[in-house]
């Protein structure tokens, strides 16, 4: 009934343009396999290791005068080490948008 139905009511749809096959109503130009640079992940990683280690900083700084010696000296420690991994970012490279 169905098949019937749409060859009495549905208009026409003849021409090369109708019966294309395409996505998106544009012709695909491309085989899909795309070039990129493996130095756009390592940027992409040193950036998210800085920026969970500054999410880590931000309680430190709301209690920074509850703290004790300890607790600064640990966060201390932690900070030489977010800089160490800073410089050594900057020492190979990683850091230089090519």
């Amino acid at each position: 009934m169905a098949w019937l139905w749409a060859k009495k009511f549905s208009p026409r749809k003849q021409g090369a343009s109708k019966n294309a096959i395409y996505e998106c109503g544009l012709e695909s130009k491309s085989t899909g396999w795309v070039q990129f640079k493996s130095e756009y992940y390592l940027y992409a990683i040193v950036f998210l290791v800085f920026d969970v280690e500054i999410l880590f900083l931000l309680p430190f700084a709301a209690a920074f005068k509850g703290l004790s010696l300890g607790t600064c000296v640990a966060m201390a420690f932690f900070l030489l080490l977010l800089i160490e991994s800073l410089v050594w970012a900057c020492a190979k490279g990683v850091l230089k948008w090519k």
